[in-house]
């Protein structure tokens, strides 16, 4: 196991528990002492815990990211529902953003049923889900990989990525996040990310939010769009009936449960 995947299992045990003793990482993980060491130690340089004899307590502001594999596993039911109905809000001769992320992965499978848009991304993995061949759903959009550098994670990123995204003016930006907060408004754990979503954002004449319930009341580290910058929030059912929205919807044009 990868040590992006031991960090974000951790995590996620820390969402549940608020604390968690190393023996409990060892054992919920199946790790050596020294390996949960390390981690503990990466986590709490990363600003996502805080040591403590005996193992870590949560730190709510920083929310580490898992790797996109993982991820697409996720919420995966709930993450293609608000997809869905994301695309209620388009129609054809719009140009829209959409970034790298899980969700917005399922997105470009959905707008396969859609036709006259120009879409434009910096998502391997949205290009592919969009352009793959199917013999019943040809593509008929217009769609746009901005160029970058690319590394470990299946997305263009750096200058130039920002340079291009200066040049388009689009009607609506549907952005993925970390996390999103009815004060903090949305964050990306990395800092490259966020820079390109604000970009985004920016560019854009709507900002349309996909986050699952899992998502909501979560901060990350790195904000990219306020609270009062976003026209809808899009969600799951299951977040009304979990989360008292009174907040969101003093600061958000619109919330949607799909």
């Amino acid at each position: 196991m990868l040590q992006q995947e031991r960090l974000h299992r951790i995590q996620a045990l820390l969402k549940q528990f608020q604390s968690v003793t190393t023996d409990r990482i060892v054992n919920e993980l199946d790790i050596s002492r020294e390996t949960a060491r390390r981690d503990i130690i990466e986590l709490e340089i990363l600003g996502a815990a805080r040591r403590v004899h005996g193992g870590i307590v949560a730190v709510d502001s920083n929310v580490i990211e898992a790797p996109l594999h993982i991820r697409n596993t996720l919420m995966a039911k709930e993450k293609r529902l608000i997809a869905r109905a994301a695309i209620q809000y388009l129609h054809a001769g719009q140009t829209i953003f959409i970034d790298a992320g899980s969700t917005t992965s399922i997105l470009a499978e959905e707008l396969r049923s859609l036709s006259g848009l120009t879409i434009i991304t910096n998502s391997l993995q949205a290009v592919l889900n969009l352009t793959v061949a199917r013999e019943s759903e040809p593509l008929n959009h217009e769609v746009i990989l901005l160029g970058g550098r690319v590394q470990q994670r299946p997305h263009t990123q750096g200058d130039l990525v920002i340079q291009e995204i200066s040049r388009y003016r689009a009607d609506a930006a549907l952005l993925s996040p970390v996390g999103i907060d009815p004060l903090q408004g949305a964050t990306s754990f990395y800092s490259e990310e966020a820079y390109i979503a604000q970009m985004m954002v920016q560019q854009s004449k709507q900002l349309m939010i996909l986050a699952d319930h899992s998502k909501l009341n979560v901060v990350s580290r790195v904000q990219y769009a306020k609270s009062h910058e976003i026209t809808s929030l899009i969600t799951n059912s299951k977040a009304e009936q979990e989360i008292n929205f009174a907040d969101y919807k003093k600061h958000m044009k619109q919330i949607v449960f799909a």
